[in-house]
């Protein structure tokens, strides 16, 4: 913050708007944008290991892991994305302290179910309330970005499984007569060739994944949709830098940010497209 910005209430124009867009909840909600970002990229190689290992299970020779690929592509495809946002991170974190529990309060009796309400011993909550608050934050957003790569890794497990079956068999028994083993194959034909028919449905998850970030917001982060709700709301006198109801303004910039966003991510799949599709019209 400027030093002219001491007292808000003698300030006008573009002067008090400088101090204003300048304070400390602000750079929160410019920081924000980087959690945006960094989720989108933090959990892309969880979802894509989610996705291969769906789809590589949904095509094994063992009966029971086709069976279990199968069951978890069309069981997280089928139900609502926010009922597993929401089961998730609450599923883990029971889970989690319920193991803390068991270990750290062995002598504790009773169940940790009283009434409606999970309760567990002190020093088995996770975090634990003495923690620094950036531990919290950092353990929310982990809870986060699993529940985003289980949900997302079945969208992406149906589309290499697609992929994967797009490729023509004639090259894959063309490495079979030449003495290459199933490994062999599976990562010097197969693989490679699949990008290019998993990219253009790739790229469309890679969207839904930008459009579904403000569910962070529901999860307990706060992201760049929970300060635009909190900084645009309408504040009275009794703040210093009092003003009406701007909510309109801040997500008209989240708008232009996201549609920033979804444009440098088509230029990039464009080019990344024209890269794996180099040399390869004859699988067409």
């Amino acid at each position: 913050m400027f030093e002219y910005c001491v007292d808000p209430k003698t300030l006008e124009g573009w002067v008090w708007l400088s101090c204003y867009l300048t304070t400390a909840k602000h750079a929160e909600f410019y920081y924000s944008i980087f959690t945006v970002v960094g989720l989108l990229l933090v959990a892309v190689p969880p979802i894509m290991a989610f996705g291969f290992a769906g789809a590589l299970a949904k095509r094994s020779a063992i009966a029971p892991v086709r069976w279990l690929g199968t069951t978890y592509i069309t069981m997280v495809r089928g139900i609502p994305d926010i009922v597993f946002f929401l089961f998730v991170p609450i599923a883990l974190d029971q889970g989690i302290e319920y193991l803390r529990h068991k270990v750290l309060c062995p002598a504790h009796e009773g169940s940790v179910w009283v009434g409606n309400d999970f309760v567990v011993c002190d020093i088995a909550k996770a975090p634990l309330s003495t923690a620094d608050q950036w531990i919290h934050d950092v353990y929310g957003f982990t809870l986060a970005v699993i529940a985003y790569a289980i949900v997302f890794g079945a969208f992406a497990a149906n589309i290499i499984d697609g992929a994967m079956r797009a490729v023509p068999k004639g090259q894959l028994e063309a490495g079979n007569a030449i003495g290459m083993t199933p490994r062999q194959i599976l990562l010097r034909i197969h693989l490679p060739q699949m990008w290019v028919f998993a990219l253009p449905g790739l790229s469309n998850l890679w969207m839904i994944l930008i459009k579904a970030t403000p569910l962070l917001f529901l999860l307990g982060v706060e992201d760049i949709v929970y300060w635009a709700k909190e900084l645009g709301g309408m504040k009275t006198q009794a703040y210093a830098y009092a003003h009406p109801d701007w909510r309109v303004w801040y997500f008209a910039v989240l708008l232009i940010f996201y549609l920033a966003l979804t444009w440098i991510s088509q230029i990039g799949f464009d080019r990344l497209s024209a890269r794996v599709s180099r040399g390869m019209a004859v699988a067409r």
